[in-house]
């Protein structure tokens, strides 16, 4: 099931399949969000409880291992609807006997979604329900249109960040963190766009200083990304070609490749005690 939300100058299309956001057009009808062509089939992922791969997809806790694919499971699951209006909604995910064969604590995720103008709202919720610690991490992974504007080359793109970020990057081999950071292809405050950029995988900033991106070219849409309680950012594209560029605020990342210790150990991850709620949110806005 679908639920559309609209403002005068944005509407979005989300569903309870991974509570995903799958549609974010702007007042003139155009579509800025990827429509899960044949080389990525997926339009904005939420990536819970783990982001990024583990270790052999393997899950250690309490000296007993569970199975964990890329990114988690909420993506794969169906959220169910707590509230539905014109401008916002909620969707909730909470532990059962499924869950539990891959990561054996209690938990409930709420996530909502809310239209301003141009803005789209979207929060995430994390409550351990459980008795013990809850380690998780939560990522956002939306991708967009590259060129967002059809006529205009990849090339004429960039992302512009809040601060500059002169701290090295991350990237990953075989879906894992490599050992050594490496030198960040961005220039003071911004990030020119090309598909070689992402031969490499993905540009992962975990030494953050931005709280805010713009993505676009000198015409044409743009999108505008901030967020609050993330950590960490990931900026991805298929380099063969694929026309979408992945904006992803994260609170966690994948494995170091040395790293094959108790999840609670994790790099990473955050830590819920019982009863506690973590909220991470994101903005997308529509310029």
């Amino acid at each position: 099931m679908k639920h559309t939300l609209q403002s005068d100058a944005i509407s979005a299309i989300i569903t309870a399949d991974g509570a995903e956001l799958c549609s974010l057009k702007n007042s003139e009808g155009l579509e800025l969000l990827w429509q899960a062509g044949p080389a990525w089939p997926r339009h904005a992922p939420i990536l819970f409880p783990i982001v990024g791969r583990l270790k052999n997809d393997e899950m250690r806790s309490q000296g007993k291992t569970y199975p964990m694919t890329q990114h988690g499971f909420a993506r794969d699951r169906t959220f169910e609807w707590r509230e539905r209006s014109p401008k916002s909604c909620t969707l909730v995910l909470t532990d059962d006997q499924a869950t539990r064969l891959h990561f054996p604590y209690a938990f409930r995720l709420a996530v909502t979604y809310a239209v301003e103008g141009a803005h789209l709202d979207v929060a995430f919720e994390i409550t351990n329900t459980g008795d013990e610690i809850l380690p998780a991490s939560l990522g956002a992974h939306p991708a967009f249109n590259w060129p967002l504007l059809p006529g205009l080359p990849k090339e004429a793109y960039g992302i512009s960040f809040s601060h500059e970020e002169a701290e090295p990057i991350r990237r990953l081999k075989d879906g894992l963190l490599r050992h050594k950071p490496e030198p960040t292809p961005i220039k003071g405050k911004f990030l020119a766009l090309s598909e070689q950029l992402f031969a490499d995988d993905a540009v992962i900033l975990d030494r953050l200083a931005s709280t805010s991106i713009r993505y676009g070219a000198n015409r044409g849409p743009s999108i505008s990304i901030s967020w609050q309680g993330f950590r960490e950012l990931g900026i991805w594209s298929k380099p063969q070609g694929a026309p979408f560029l992945c904006i992803e605020p994260w609170h966690g990342f994948a494995s170091p490749s040395d790293f094959d210790g108790d999840f609670l150990d994790k790099p990473g991850i955050m830590k819920l005690a019982r009863a506690a709620t973590q909220i991470l949110k994101y903005r997308i806005g529509v310029g």
